[in-house]
């Protein structure tokens, strides 16, 4: 019993994870080594970071990348923004004219239906400016005589209580004074601005001109030039291109008409609101109202401020008062009911995320980014919603049976251990 008891093997004690690769050696190999006091200079190192800080790490570098990336791409949309605003236009302009040329090219052939389109909305869009234009050529002078009326009569009512503020004549003449020396201190200032605006009417020309060379060509073979594309790419890859274009094209197209009708009813309702209040410059601010309409959060009350001080110098404040209320209603009816009826479902945006990409395309981009902001954010959530794998939602009332999150019932608030959890 004593030799099969002494025989049997004992359990060998195994060496430190830190030490593991040198079981076998001497102790003066390891001495040398320094494993003993130092494991790590081995090459070996037993610690591992935590795992949270792991996962922090990964997406922290992941997350740097894909800003850098955001970053290119607005640093090299700075240096051709000119050919990205050609761009953008030509998308829009083929969004609004490609269903009038598919009607069209039913009874024509597509390039001549194209060449029709185009002079339909020059046509369209030539009578309204020269609507404008008579309009305001035919009212300019009326408008004059009863904006200084308007304005006298806003002098004489801030000289009473509340506010108790004398506007005499030699005060009026003194800041016209005061306009006309700054005028002349700083006209040099002031013709190289004009050189400069007319520096970008000419660019704004050039892209106009650009974004129609391009709308043609979009129009005519817009499909081929789309699948020519897809071809230049990877096989594996054609098909979630394919999918994630279809589905961006939809969106941006849905949302350039979508916001074209309702711009378009939204002015002509301010139109007739305006000509029945007796407003003057009723198609000027008509108009205004339907640029408006392309701006989300900004556009519409810009336009309603600036209709109620035409109404409030020309018909004094009730007029101003009720106009402004007319303008908010056209907003909610377009809000509540032409919103959901064009556009339904194709651009579903919270507020929250339409008034931080305004903020933020204004922020990077001024009045433009503000334009593009919304349609640029429906498009990617729509790839994004679309190309995505969703994990079934969860019912987080079913984890907590009291509906309030808290700690560990077996935990104590003095952080020692519960007896019954403890053993």
């Amino acid at each position: 019993m004593t030799d099969q008891t002494e025989s049997t093997p004992t359990e060998v004690d195994r060496p430190k994870p830190s030490i593991r690769h040198l079981a076998g050696t001497t102790p003066a190999a390891k001495k040398v080594a320094g494993a003993r006091r130092n494991p790590s200079a081995v090459g070996y190192d037993g610690g591992t970071a935590p795992r949270w800080l792991q996962v922090a790490a990964g997406w922290s570098w992941r997350m740097l990348i894909v800003l850098l990336a955001v970053a290119l791409v607005f640093w090299a949309t700075s240096k051709v923004l000119l050919v990205f605003i050609a761009v953008f236009l030509s998308l829009v302009f083929t969004a609004v004219l490609r269903p009038v040329v598919n009607v069209l090219a039913r009874a024509l052939p597509r390039g001549l239906a194209i060449v029709v389109s185009f002079l339909l909305s020059i046509g369209v869009v030539g009578g309204i400016f020269a609507y404008i234009g008579f309009s305001v050529a035919g009212q300019w002078e009326t408008l004059l005589v009863e904006f200084n009326d308007g304005i006298a009569e806003l002098l004489s009512y801030v000289e009473g209580p509340p506010f108790n503020i004398t506007i005499t004549a030699d005060d009026t003449q003194g800041w016209i004074d005061a306009v006309q020396e700054w005028s002349q201190a700083n006209s040099s200032a002031i013709a190289s601005q004009a050189l400069s605006s007319v520096g970008s009417v000419i660019q704004v020309f050039i892209a106009l001109a650009l974004a129609v060379f391009l709308t043609v060509f979009f129009l005519l073979r817009g499909t081929e030039m789309w699948h020519w594309f897809l071809n230049q790419l990877p096989a594996r890859a054609r098909e979630s291109w394919h999918t994630g274009g279809g589905i961006a094209w939809y969106t941006f197209s849905g949302y350039t008409r979508g916001t074209f009708i309702i711009a378009a009813a939204d002015g002509l309702m301010a139109l007739i609101a305006l000509l029945i209040l007796g407003v003057p410059l009723a198609a000027p601010l008509a108009v205004l109202v339907f640029v408006g309409a392309f701006i989300p959060l900004i556009g519409a009350p810009l336009a309603m401020v600036i209709a109620m001080v035409v109404a409030l110098a020309a018909n004094g404040p009730i007029n101003a008062i009720v106009v402004g209320l007319v303008i908010a209603g056209i907003g909610q009816v377009e809000g509540h009911i032409l919103q959901p009826l064009i556009m339904g479902k194709q651009v579903s945006l919270h507020p929250v995320v339409v008034a931080v990409g305004v903020a933020a395309g204004t922020l990077v981009a001024g009045i433009l980014g503000a334009i593009i902001a919304v349609p640029l954010i429906s498009v990617a959530w729509a790839v994004f919603a679309r190309l995505r794998r969703v994990d079934p939602p969860t019912d987080f009332d079913e984890l907590d049976d009291d509906g309030e999150p808290g700690p560990p019932e077996e935990i104590l608030t003095d952080g020692e251990p519960d007896e019954a959890y403890s053993g």
